[in-house]
C-alpha cells in the first residue's frame, strides 16, 4: 500500500533529495530513504494524536517551545473533507496534511504555498523585496533546496517579476501548487489511516451487570 502511494505522488513532487548525490551509493542512499520514511509514516503522523489534547481540556504546566495543537472532534475532523480550505484552514488539520505531505516527499508544495500566503500580507517594499528573493532562491530557482515543480515559462516569469517585488509575483505559480496538492495529495490524506481514525466517534461501552 505504502509502495504504490509512493509511485502515485512521483509526477507532483519536485527534487527528493539533492544531498544524497549521483551514483550507485547515492541511489543507495535515496532508497534507504524511501523505505525508512514510508515504513513509519503512520507513526510520525500520529504523533499529532499523541501530541495533542482534547477539545476544550486548557493547556497547563510549563510553557514548552514545542507547539501543541488541539485535537479536533470527529465532527471538525470530517468538515476538512467538504473543501480543501478547511483542511488549511484548520491549525491541526494543515499540521497533519505537513506531516502527510513529508512522508509523500512533496513537503515543499505546501512550505512554498504558506510562504506565499505571509508574502502577500507584507506591507514594507523592504521587506518585500527581501522575501521575493528568499522565496525565489528556497522554491523557484534550479536546484534550490525545496524545488517546486512548476513550468519553465512560470518560473521564468517570477525571475522577472521579483526585480521589482509586488504582492503577485507568485500568483501564478501558487494557484498552480495549490492546484496540485487539491487533486493529488488531498484526496490521498482523506484516504489515510490517520485521517479517517480523527473522524472516528469514540464507541461507548457499557459493563455488564453482575447477575
Amino acid at each position: 500500500m505504502q509502495s504504490a502511494m509512493f509511485l502515485a505522488v512521483q509526477h507532483d513532487c519536485g527534487p527528493m533529495d539533492k544531498s544524497a548525490g549521483s551514483g550507485p551509493k547515492g541511489e543507495e542512499k535515496r532508497e534507504k530513504m524511501k523505505r525508512t520514511l514510508l515504513k513509519d509514516w503512520k507513526t510520525r503522523l500520529s504523533y499529532f494524536l499523541q501530541n495533542s489534547s482534547t477539545p476544550g481540556k486548557p493547556q497547563t504546566g510549563k510553557k514548552s517551545k514545542q507547539q501543541t495543537f488541539i485535537k479536533p472532534s470527529p465532527e471538525e475532523a470530517q468538515l476538512w473533507s467538504e473543501a480543501f480550505d478547511e483542511l488549511l484552514a484548520s491549525k491541526y488539520g494543515l499540521a497533519a496534511f505537513r506531516a502527510f505531505l513529508k512522508s509523500e516527499f512533496c513537503e515543499e508544495n505546501i512550505e512554498f504555498w504558506l510562504a506565499c500566503e505571509d508574502f502577500k500580507k507584507t506591507k514594507s517594499p523592504q521587506k518585500l523585496s527581501s522575501k521575493a528573493r528568499k522565496i525565489y532562491t528556497d522554491f523557484i530557482e534550479k536546484e534550490a533546496p525545496k524545488e517546486i515543480n512548476i513550468d519553465f515559462q512560470t518560473k521564468t516569469l517570477i525571475a522577472q517579476n521579483i526585480q521589482e517585488a509586488t504582492s503577485g509575483c507568485f500568483t501564478t505559480a501558487q494557484k498552480r501548487v495549490y492546484s496540485l496538492m487539491e487533486n493529488n495529495s488531498y484526496p490521498r490524506f482523506l484516504e489515510s489511516e490517520f485521517y479517517q481514525d480523527l473522524c472516528k466517534k469514540p464507541q461507548i461501552t457499557t459493563e455488564p451487570h453482575a447477575s
